[in-house]
């Protein structure tokens, strides 16, 4: 019996070895059209992380042809004598704790509202939409307009309705100002999460949901031991793609209050800006983006375990 085995691995074997060449051929194969996407990759972004990590040990000014090491004298500012950095810190997780709760609530209510696939829904569905087709600045703009505490549309609202006490000046406002702004951020990018939600109230089993309301389940007990725990996957794609989006927000803050009034809606990417670009601390700003940039990846990390916890759950 043995020497049986041993003839047939032996014969098998060559059959293995091909196998693996084989492999190795087809990967080989691959590898001029992976190429120009790793090239742009390592250009684009791994040379700039590389180089940003390196940067935020010396006290280069952007603009010098030389600089010197300061080991990790930037860090050790940035968390020990900067204020500012600490209200960014603040601000972005105000901005993001807002937007997440709002954006997550009011686009799965619509989307609920907007489940049927009849004429007039998908019409809904479009115009909620349309909004995230809009360039970021162009939203900045007509959101001046409309905060404006004189001639803006929402104090002339408040006012002709009585609520004139309610009135103020959204955007000049240090409390205020950054949740203006995140409303604004939620109001452009509302559609795009009710769409993501519709898909996966559409994917939902009917059965199952029929044999909830055959059981005598009401509307909000279907809802909340049925609908919810299977719309899992749909909804943990959406917080954590939000938390990341918010966490990221740039263009509509500089576009708005450039980080004002009194960094009141400074957060950690508009504060790299004005490091770099305002104050010409090119090191000290690359210490700042390394930390944002660590903060992104431990919120990456967190949105894959969420979605194979909830894929193994299935």
């Amino acid at each position: 019996m043995p020497s049986n085995n041993i003839e047939i691995n032996k014969q098998a074997s060559p059959q293995a070895r091909l196998s693996t060449s084989n492999k190795i051929e087809k990967n080989r194969a691959f590898i001029p059209f992976i190429l120009p996407g790793f090239l742009i990759y390592a250009i684009f972004f791994v040379l700039p992380t590389i180089a940003a990590l390196a940067l935020s040990f010396t006290n280069w000014d952007g603009i010098s042809s030389t600089y010197q090491f300061v080991g990790i004298e930037n860090y050790q500012r940035l968390f020990t004598d900067d204020p500012i950095f600490k209200t960014s810190i603040f601000n972005n997780l105000k901005f993001m704790i807002t937007v997440l709760i709002v954006q997550t609530c009011v686009s799965l209510f619509f989307a609920i509202m907007l489940m049927k696939n009849s004429k007039m829904n998908i019409v809904y569905r479009t115009i909620f939409f349309l909004p995230t087709i809009l360039a970021s600045v162009s939203i900045a703009f007509i959101w001046i307009f409309m905060y404006d505490p004189n001639m803006g549309a929402l104090n002339q609202t408040l006012q002709s309705i009585g609520l004139e006490s309610l009135a103020q000046s959204w955007l000049g406002d240090r409390k205020v100002a950054i949740f203006s702004i995140a409303f604004v951020q939620v109001w452009a990018h509302i559609g795009q999460m009710t769409i993501i939600f519709v898909a996966g109230l559409h994917s939902l089993p009917k059965e199952v949901l029929e044999a909830a309301e055959v059981d005598g389940a009401s509307r909000w007990q279907r809802f909340r031991h049925v609908t919810l725990p299977l719309l899992a996957p749909s909804l943990i794609i959406v917080t954590v793609y939000t938390m990341i989006q918010s966490f990221k927000a740039f263009d509509l803050i500089i576009a708005m209050t450039d980080g004002g009034p009194s960094h009141g809606t400074e957060i950690l990417s508009t504060l790299v800006y004005h490091e770099a670009f305002g104050n010409f601390h090119f090191g000290y700003a690359s210490a700042i983006a390394v930390v944002f940039m660590i903060i992104i990846a431990l919120l990456t990390v967190l949105q894959f375990k969420l979605i194979n916890q909830s894929s193994g759950a299935e």
